[in-house]
C-alpha cells in the first residue's frame, strides 16, 4: 500500500453519501482535490459498494 493517511483519505471523501460505489468515491476525491496517490489507491479498490468510511479505509490499507 502507498502510505495513505486515513484521516486525509476521509477528508478527500467528504460529501460522499454511503453506501457508495468505487466510482463515486473516486469522483468525490477528484472534486475534493485529492492527490494522485490517493486517487490511484481508490481506483485500485475492488469494484463494489462500500457501506461507510471504515470499509474504505480497510480496503485502502490493503492496496
Amino acid at each position: 500500500m502507498s502510505d495513505i493517511n486515513p484521516i486525509q483519505l476521509q477528508k478527500d471523501l467528504a460529501g460522499v453519501d454511503y453506501p457508495a460505489k468505487r466510482d463515486d468515491l473516486v469522483a468525490a476525491a477528484e472534486r475534493n482535490g485529492a492527490n494522485s496517490d490517493t486517487l490511484q489507491v481508490l481506483r485500485g479498490l475492488p469494484d463494489r459498494t462500500y457501506d461507510g468510511p471504515s470499509g474504505v479505509n480497510k480496503e485502502a490499507s490493503r492496496e
